[in-house]
């Protein structure tokens, strides 16, 4: 096992993770040797398919905006789960972040007037959404991997996958990493860390995001005993394409699309009267799901799936050529559909998680409520500040991964800064994890013998699982089920078994170790939605239909226990200026 040094470690090459390298390198005018592990390619992180927008009031005046009202808007959209001392940190280094990568040369979409545009979005008051076309998170993740090529300081490992965190008397000591290309494990050490692996949506089977979302950051820290926060709430985006998944940006309505089912009505405005196809996710989701039961859905033949349109017919071309050229593209492409002529099938799919490692106001990893990790944190989607509470507002994402990785970036930078490079040696404690994690991967993995289970069959299972028992709409009952059934396919994939036993490009055992992650990340899922007996944003529970302040203003806090059910404890909403009222759209 090669033992490799930095001063700081970012797991994760996507919005967050690159932005923390860019921030890490300014701050120590490019002294800090910084490491960022990639499981793919750099410029094949999900980020890349963000494709409406970026949150940020930048024109006030214009817009009769302010920091204020976006942070209102986005407590709102939280159902009053969010932490409002982090939403106000989000609602004022939002704008300088846009102007930032503005000025590193990002190709905003521009009013004639030189302006930075921007587009209404979802559950916001006010257009605050810059974006550049409909690909901004290609644009801004070119941006940012151009400009980190500046910095000699910064070695990009891709195609390593992380496959444990190594603790040591509650400080951070590194990771130990699979590098996919040789089929070696590496042993990583960093003064400081940062987590920005993203999300685990890929839980479900019909979903938005790459084949490689699979919630390893958070598995990773999750079994490293770093408690995960509000787990149980996965938001569904309304505007998935039939039958793909393939997400259809929420920047389409923004445009001016309309939802429409079988008869041809905007049935939003039985709904969400006042803000229509503009309403937050979890409204038009559920809304969407209460039309196809009520028999006012489609349905597709061949997948099988119940559909309704996204309707941009009336929209024009010159919509398309210049604001949302990629949906067309798209729709084109995989299902040779023109959206000019045509609307488009849609259907809500599991997109983004809104939970994540718990970590303080400033991405600081915590180990408790009171104990934070002194040189470990957490930014984007894998950490739950909490920015978006029970529901994230549309546009809010690219904002947390980019103000969040400016933040973390700083403070893993000073601290790496003043730590000393004794930290850096290795003790018997870190050797003898490290040898444990090796001797699972490859020793009970690898060389298991010929037989059991197959672990692709328990992929299908537990996707179709959470697709079932764990989507929408929730019942305790149910819920019980998913719960006793997880645990099963958990017993199953312990005997899993690895047909390919070659060192290169074992993209085999890469599946197996992410199936083992997803199945940490849907323990987590479902046993936070188990416990909070309430209906609360996107988490909506059929026999507990109301929201209870009383009860559950409050975060699901979950702690793993090796062989043993979780522990769930709970921590308080932190409420500095909006008590909690009731949702109106």
């Amino acid at each position: 096992m090669e033992i490799l040094r930095y001063d700081i470690l970012i797991l994760g090459s996507g919005l967050a993770g690159l932005r923390a390298a860019l921030q890490a390198s300014i701050v120590s005018n490019g002294k800090l040797r910084i490491a960022v592990i990639s499981k793919v390619q750099a410029m094949r992180s999900h980020s890349v398919a963000a494709e409406g927008g970026i949150s940020g009031v930048l024109y006030p005046k214009e817009y009769n905006d302010s920091f204020s009202l976006h942070a209102y808007d986005t407590v709102k959209g939280s159902d009053f789960l969010a932490d409002q001392d982090a939403v106000e940190i989000l609602a004022r280094l939002a704008p300088e972040e846009i102007r930032f990568f503005d000025h590193l040369g990002t190709p905003w979409s521009r009013l004639p007037d030189g302006r930075i545009a921007q587009r209404p979005f979802g559950g916001m008051s006010v257009p605050r959404t810059a974006y550049a076309a409909d690909k901004t998170g290609f644009f801004m993740m070119s941006t940012l991997y151009s400009n980190l090529q500046r910095f000699d300081n910064v070695e990009i490992f891709h195609e390593h996958i992380a496959t444990s965190i190594l603790l040591e008397n509650g400080v951070f000591r590194g990771f130990t990493v699979l590098d996919l290309e040789s089929g070696e494990m590496n042993l990583f050490l960093g003064k400081a860390g940062i987590i920005a692996t993203g999300g685990g949506a890929r839980v479900y089977s019909f979903t938005t995001v790459s084949q490689a979302s699979t919630g390893d950051g958070i598995a990773i820290a999750y079994r490293a005993g770093i408690p995960v926060k509000d787990m149980e709430f996965v938001q569904f985006h309304p505007t998935a394409l039939i039958p793909s998944g393939t997400l259809i940006t929420e920047a389409a309505r923004g445009e001016g699309g309309y939802l429409i089912n079988r008869l041809g009505e905007r049935f939003m405005k039985r709904y969400a009267p006042q803000k229509m196809e503009l309403a937050p996710r979890d409204i038009i989701s559920r809304a969407m799901i209460t039309e196809i039961i009520e028999g006012r859905g489609l349905r597709d033949e061949e997948s099988g799936l119940d559909y309704l349109y996204l309707d941009l017919r009336h929209l024009g071309e010159r919509v398309f050529r210049d604001k949302l050229p990629m949906i067309r593209e798209i729709t084109r492409k995989l299902i040779n559909l023109d959206p000019l002529s045509e609307p488009i099938p849609v259907l809500p799919a599991a997109h983004y998680t809104m939970g994540g490692i718990h970590v303080d106001t400033y991405g600081q990893v915590m180990l408790d409520d009171k104990t934070p990790i002194p040189n470990l944190w957490a930014a984007g989607e894998v950490a739950a500040v909490s920015i978006h509470g029970a529901n994230r507002l549309g546009s809010n994402a690219l904002s947390e991964c980019v103000v969040w990785g400016r933040i973390t970036g700083s403070l893993a930078a000073d601290y790496a800064l003043k730590a000393p490079d004794t930290m850096l040696n290795i003790s018997q404690i870190v050797t003898n994890k490290a040898r444990e994690e090796e001797s699972r991967v490859f020793d009970r993995l690898i060389h298991r013998e010929v037989g059991g289970e197959n672990p692709y069959l328990i992929k299908r299972e537990l996707q179709r699982m959470m697709d079932d028992m764990v989507g929408i709409f929730r019942d305790g009952s149910i819920l019980g089920e998913a719960w006793s059934k997880l645990k099963r396919l958990k017993e199953r994939m312990s005997q899993a078994r690895l047909e390919y036993v070659g060192k290169t490009y074992n993209n085999n055992l890469r599946d197996i170790l992410e199936i083992n992650n997803m199945i940490s990340v849907a323990e987590t899922i479902i046993v936070g939605a188990i416990t909070r007996r309430e209906s609360r944003g996107a988490h909506y529970r059929l026999d507990y239909p109301s929201r209870d302040d009383t009860n559950y203003l409050k975060h699901t806090i979950v702690y793993y226990r090796v062989g043993e059910e979780p522990i769930v404890t709970y921590t308080p909403v932190r409420i500095t200026l909006w008590k909690p009222e009731e949702r109106r759209y």
